[in-house]
């Protein structure tokens, strides 16, 4: 049976879901919420703490209890490496036009600060394992964020490697001022005569980082997703490996498989 508080939290939930509690909206006093829902001031903050910690509300000193402004929203299904598939090889104003983010957030490609930072670096056992190359061969690491221009966090923390050796017949691959790149890592792969066949992604949940925490903007007690993409190539060579850090309060996971009728 839900605890008072779990219920005053619930009901409050459906406000601010329905629209009756808007983004910046200040919650009444909690004494005006111990008289609505007849109970004590403690309770209420057992309440609105609950709130605060799936990140709906925030807890601003000295002046109440606000509805939080909700951070961009990213869908993101498993639809999207088609797509970006058969972009690969359009002509570049086609490309220019939008990405991936884009496609994943509904934004524009004017909403979005794009950043991008590269280096070369050995491959560690584990890497070297999936890429099925010798430890210590170079690869590039590409660390990604992008966010709206309108919010102060990243919409997510990546880092993509590819292997030096089947990138560097197109020197361009390997610097960060190309960024970001019409078409993305397909199109980039494609300039060098690699084209992908799958790609395989793997999702974990835990709970993030103090960095992690600060950098996305987690409020306390939401996790992240990992997302560990491989992409293979038409010749079953592993050609890409990218973490990525996803915060659990923004992200939406939508998958859709097609089955083979009887």
């Amino acid at each position: 049976m839900a605890k008072v508080y779990e219920r005053i939290a619930d009901s409050l939930r459906e406000k601010i879901r329905a629209g009756q509690l808007k983004p910046g909206d200040r919650l009444p006093a909690e004494t005006a919420l111990a008289g609505e829902y007849d109970t004590s001031v403690p309770t209420i903050r057992q309440a609105t703490g609950v709130l605060v910690a799936e990140g709906l509300v925030e807890k601003q000193h000295g002046r109440g209890t606000f509805v939080r402004k909700q951070p961009t929203r990213v869908v993101r299904d498993n639809a999207r490496h088609q797509w970006e598939k058969d972009r690969a090889r359009q002509p570049e104003v086609e490309r220019l036009k939008t990405g991936a983010t884009e496609r994943d957030t509904g934004l524009t490609v004017n909403d979005l600060i794009f950043e991008a930072n590269y280096k070369q670096v050995p491959a560690s056992a584990e890497l070297a394992e999936v890429f099925g190359i010798a430890e210590g061969a170079m690869l590039l690491e590409r660390t990604y964020r992008t966010r709206y221009q309108e919010e102060r966090t990243p919409l997510n923390r990546s880092q993509s490697y590819l292997v030096l050796d089947m990138i560097s017949g197109n020197p361009d691959l390997l610097r960060d001022d190309q960024e970001p790149w019409p078409g993305g890592t397909q199109n980039q792969l494609w300039t060098v005569g690699i084209e992908l066949d799958r790609v395989v992604e793997t999702f974990q949940a835990r709970p993030p980082t103090p960095e992690e925490a600060e950098e996305l903007g987690l409020p306390a007690g939401v996790s992240v997703l990992i997302l560990r993409k491989v992409g293979i190539d038409t010749t079953d060579r592993v050609v890409e490996v990218a973490d990525v850090v996803l915060p659990g309060d923004r992200t939406e996971l939508t998958f859709t498989t097609k089955l083979t009728r009887w």
